[in-house]
């Protein structure tokens, strides 16, 4: 073959497997969303003891925030729903195959998560807190400057505590440290939980715990002698997940998340199952 026909087979064969990557984009675009309004199914998956976000109630039925955003959102679909529980860890691995069409648990955005998925909405801010002993003197967290704190090990609280957190989320600010810790105890896995120390008493081994706002609350509604200090340590923002490649339903996701957000449903919600609008920063 002369170099003149080699050429012209390269060509060919180029421009052949442009259009069959042309076609392969146009067959996969709005696969999702097809498929979801064709069955009048929308499948979830959320977990069986996330807390308030997805559990089993006494009747073995999932209940949850999450499970009535997402009946709502299949609702505004105009769609049934269908939830499966798959575990996070698999959630997270990103090889759904299918199996389900978008993923609840307020998941954090982060940029190397980003890689598998592509967040349609934002809908919770979970914030993080400082609590300490009831019988605490502080009343604000610059109170907590010099003192012992206490946090969960390999945490973002504990990189907060020694002034080294850096938010990998989408979008993130930079952080302002309300204060300066005198020490910080690191609690691993397994080991006795900071707030235990924290609750024998105002200093006697902690100062304060730092922990998600919405956990120190339900250690109060447990029983723990303890009390949260005003001011947020840093808000994360929390999504809706779906897989890459169908930018249709990413949007159609976010134009129902957004409409429920404009009408106060969204807002509505978070009061419903935390007692304060989380749907906001």
């Amino acid at each position: 073959m002369n170099n003149m026909n080699k050429l012209m087979t390269t060509i060919a064969t180029a421009a052949s497997l442009a259009i069959w990557s042309l076609s392969a984009t146009s067959t996969s675009a709005g696969e999702v969303l097809d498929r979801v309004l064709s069955t009048k199914t929308l499948t979830v998956a959320v977990g069986t003891d996330w807390g308030k976000m997805s559990y089993l109630d006494d009747k073995h039925e999932l209940a949850g925030s999450d499970i009535d955003l997402a009946k709502a959102v299949a609702d505004r679909l105009g769609v049934e729903i269908k939830f499966v529980t798959p575990g996070w860890d698999v959630i997270t691995a990103g090889k759904w195959e299918g199996r389900w069409d978008l993923s609840l648990g307020q998941m954090t955005p982060t940029k190397a998560r980003g890689e598998k998925f592509s967040f349609p909405a934002i809908y919770f801010f979970s914030p993080g807190s400082a609590a300490v002993h009831s019988d605490s003197n502080s009343t604000e967290l610059s109170d907590l400057n010099d003192k012992t704190i206490g946090v969960f090990a390999s945490s973002t609280f504990e990189e907060y505590a020694n002034g080294t957190f850096q938010p990998e989320w989408i979008g993130a600010k930079p952080i302002e440290y309300a204060f300066k810790a005198g020490e910080v105890k690191a609690y691993a896995s397994g080991n006795i939980n900071p707030l235990d120390d924290l609750r024998l008493g105002d200093g006697l081994r902690l100062d304060a715990v730092l922990w998600d706002t919405l956990k120190l609350q339900k250690a109060i509604e447990d029983g723990y002698p303890l009390k949260i200090l005003p001011g947020k340590l840093f808000t994360a923002p929390a999504s809706i997940a779906v897989l890459h490649g169908d930018k249709e339903f990413s949007d159609k996701i976010a134009e129902v998340v957004d409409s429920m957000r404009a009408d106060g449903a969204l807002s509505e919600l978070t009061i419903k199952w935390y007692g304060a609008d989380y749907s906001v920063e």
